[in-house]
């Protein structure tokens, strides 16, 4: 009977643990929904998170911060920064996160040292225009070794960010496109043992002469990342004479041609060239080439 009393008692004690723990965490997604986050729950706890931080408190960051069963963020808004960049450390399940108009300093990537479970990291306009990031601080992510797949997109930082994105050994994917590198900066991909690449063309600068980042000179320093199977060329005027490039990879099974110059026939040759891979080509209309590759991007 003293058994079956005791029993009893930890059964009760345990669904009241139980209870307490899945009202904590239904309080999490509450929390998070007041501040107009978009919140996927798995197994009656918090993993994924959509919001736009623009009129984010310091205590909207520590409620943020403080949900520490997310693994896939996506948050926008230059009110992050250093200072509420550290206010997220306690997310340590962290397995992606994606970001938009963040405007962390170089200094600030630090804090991503934190979040040793992440896999994949996008960074789309990050502190467009600042002086204070010039993308040396990417380095840091050398601290993350799960790190797989990166995004650096619409920055205005250029070969200095490539130099420390050529550090992250640890990456298998990378994709860049409309940011400030030139041909130099794009020499460090070579040091990457890279499975999958998307490369576009850098951003001119507004009235000045700014050399292009993409064009068939490019494919040279491509071929010598032998370990490449997926290869998506985009925003550049290219011919079959990049043929030889793409026979330098003895991996390559997929490549992609989008918003990109090249005529119908050349494809054709280069889909000839390479049997092993399917190559996914659309192509553009000359009121598209206009817009974007002449007017846009200034080719």
């Amino acid at each position: 009977r003293l058994f079956v009393q005791t029993a009893l008692i930890a059964m009760k004690t345990l669904l009241c643990l139980l209870l307490s723990i899945a009202t904590i965490f239904a309080a999490d997604a509450e929390a998070l929904k007041k501040l107009g986050a978009k919140v996927t729950e798995t197994g009656g706890v918090v993993t994924q998170v959509n919001v736009k931080c623009d009129a984010f408190t310091e205590a909207d960051f520590k409620t943020l911060g403080s949900v520490n069963t997310i693994k896939d963020l996506t948050i926008s808004g230059k009110t992050i920064t250093d200072s509420t960049l550290a206010l997220l450390t306690g997310l340590t399940e962290l397995e992606r996160l994606s970001s938009d108009g963040i405007q962390l300093t170089d200094a600030g990537y630090q804090h991503f040292a934190a979040f040793q479970k992440l896999k994949s990291l996008s960074f789309f306009h990050p502190a467009f225009r600042s002086k204070d990031f010039t993308g040396s601080g990417l380095a840091a992510l050398k601290a993350l070794p799960k790190l797989e797949r990166l995004t650096f997109a619409g920055s205005t930082a250029g070969d200095a960010a490539m130099e420390a994105i050529g550090q992250l050994t640890q990456l298998k994917e990378f994709r860049t496109w409309h940011t400030a590198q030139t041909q130099a900066g794009n020499a460090h991909l070579a040091k990457l043992s890279l499975t999958s690449l998307r490369l576009g063309q850098r951003l001119p600068e507004w009235g000045k002469d700014t050399p292009i980042s993409f064009d068939e000179s490019t494919m040279s320093l491509v071929a010598q990342i032998k370990t490449l199977e997926a290869l998506e060329l985009t925003e550049a005027r290219l011919s079959a004479k990049i043929i030889p490039h793409l026979k330098a990879l003895p991996k390559l099974t997929k490549l992609k041609i989008e918003t990109v110059d090249i005529s119908a026939a050349d494809v054709e040759a280069i889909q000839a060239a390479l049997p092993n891979c399917k190559v996914d080509f659309k192509p553009m209309s000359e009121a598209e080439k206009e817009a974007l590759l002449v007017k846009k991007l200034r080719l």
